[in-house]
């Protein structure tokens, strides 16, 4: 029996064109989803702060989006472009979750430089998704303390191989170099949470795109991680990895979800129920006494103030789309969460700040521990990660309670989004950054991507103003 290492590459270099038939249209909304970030993103002050030290690196100034330097920092750039505005997709496993829209960076950036069609960067994406999210329920690695990027550095590096046309002993130890070299921790995400964050994913780009390179030199690498019973995988993680990878069919593409707010994935349903309520009912924000979010423990632990820290001290963006009761606050005064909710200035006015004062986090079991018997016992705990149970209770100073449940969002897999809706998330993200013109090109290309190749994409791209 060949090792993880070696069965994750042949499924990485394997064909797939009938499996992943089914799921290109949902990988084209991700993708225009993601892009829609990478523009928005490009001006922001945090990616200047990149661009300035990649710029130092490379004595290349960097005018748009068709970047000048080495395959490995454009996979860096783009990942960073893609994830910093947090408003990407994501997985939900049981025990752990993951951003598959981490892989597109260096997709781009190797498919760039191989001109490589849209139908190949499709298949490379599905395959770098189904991986990734794979992992994520075979090998949670977020309850030992260690990011989810973890996972991210054999899915990019599988993807990337396949791009950059490796064989699949290159491959191999390419995967092996990967996943014994980036082993971030969770730390980036815990409060206060800091601008890294935003950052993680595109160091682990960057240094996997590289160990592709270097194995296509054909450096060697450990490809018996996985199986090695001392100082291997299950010995430093207490996991074992033994899937089979030649019966992967990508039946988890299909609940890859995305953000219909600009927010921390658990606190999508309590956004809306709070917005449907204000909606439904006739009131102010200064007839609010109190708000109470139910949710289930990942949430809480996450966005809640629990395990991940305090949620509610919030003075960055970092910190706001991370903290439920600032999101919730926020939701109810300015009717919606998108990038202008996040800024510094909205952040420290007053009456946000007020207000997050009086949301309150919590789940229906009154103890949080042990996890597998909360699990079981609280309902929305139970339901997770196929619902994403919250109430939100808004209490009003006359006594009355306002009450919505929602089991899902807009954006989850239980109702995913349309081409119409990314399409409207996208022209909102890119409005001011791209014209017309270029926002109609983009779109239609994505739409019908098996027509062009990355290069056709990326020199629209490097029309961003």
């Amino acid at each position: 029996m060949k090792s993880q290492v070696f069965q994750i590459a042949s499924f990485a270099l394997g064909e797939h064109d009938r499996s992943l038939s089914a799921h290109l249209d949902q990988l084209k909304i991700h993708l225009l989803d993601s892009l829609g970030s990478c523009i928005f993103a490009f001006r922001q002050a945090t990616i200047e702060k990149l661009k300035k030290q990649i710029e130092s690196l490379s004595n290349e100034r960097i005018a748009s989006l068709n970047f000048p330097g080495s395959i490995d920092r454009a996979a860096q750039f783009y990942t960073a472009l893609i994830r910093y505005p947090d408003f990407m997709d994501n997985y939900l496993g049981k025990e752990a979750t993951c951003h598959p829209s981490d892989n597109i960076g260096a997709l781009l950036a190797a498919g760039h430089a191989m001109n490589i069609s849209g139908k190949e960067f499709l298949t490379a994406m599905g395959i770098a998704y189904e991986i990734e999210c794979r992992l994520v329920e075979e090998v949670p690695v977020m309850i030992k303390g260690f990011d989810h990027t973890v996972l991210l550095a054999y899915s990019i590096t599988a993807a990337v191989s396949r791009v950059l046309r490796l064989t699949e002993q290159q491959a191999a130890n390419a995967i092996g170099i990967a996943g014994c070299t980036f082993n971030p921790l969770v730390t980036s995400r815990a409060s206060y949470t800091t601008e890294w964050k935003g950052f993680a994913s595109s160091m682990v780009a960057l240094g996997c795109t590289n160990v592709v390179m270097l194995a296509k030199e054909d450096m060697t690498g450990p490809v018996g991680l996985f199986e090695m019973p001392e100082k291997g995988f299950p010995d430093i993680f207490g996991m074992k990895l033994e899937y089979d990878w030649s019966k992967e069919n990508f039946e988890l593409i299909r609940k890859c979800i995305l953000k219909n707010y600009n927010a921390e994935v658990h606190t999508q349903p309590a956004i809306e129920a709070a917005l449907e309520l204000k909606q439904q009912y006739t009131f102010t924000v200064n007839d609010i006494e109190e708000i109470n979010v139910t949710t289930f423990l990942t949430a809480y632990h996450i966005v809640g103030g629990g395990e991940y820290g305090d949620r509610m001290n919030v003075h960055s963006k970092e910190q706001a789309d991370h903290s439920m009761p600032y999101l919730i606050a926020v939701a109810l005064l300015d009717d919606d969460v998108y990038p202008a909710q996040l800024t510094p200035e909205r952040i420290k006015r007053n009456d946000v700040q007020e207000l997050l004062k009086k949301v309150k986090v919590k789940i229906n079991f009154p103890v949080h521990r042990p996890v597998k018997v909360v699990g079981v016992v609280d309902k929305y705990t139970a339901a997770y990660p196929d619902k994403v149970y919250s109430e939100v209770t808004i209490t009003l100073k006359d006594g009355k309670k306002l009450v919505c449940e929602k089991p899902d969002y807009k954006g989850f897999h239980t109702r995913p989004f349309s081409w119409n809706d990314v399409i409207e998330k996208f022209k909102r993200l890119t409005k001011g950054c791209i014209d017309d013109e270029t926002s109609e090109k983009i779109i239609v290309t994505v739409r019908e991507f098996e027509q062009y190749s990355v290069n056709d994409l990326i020199n629209e791209l490097q029309k961003i103003h």
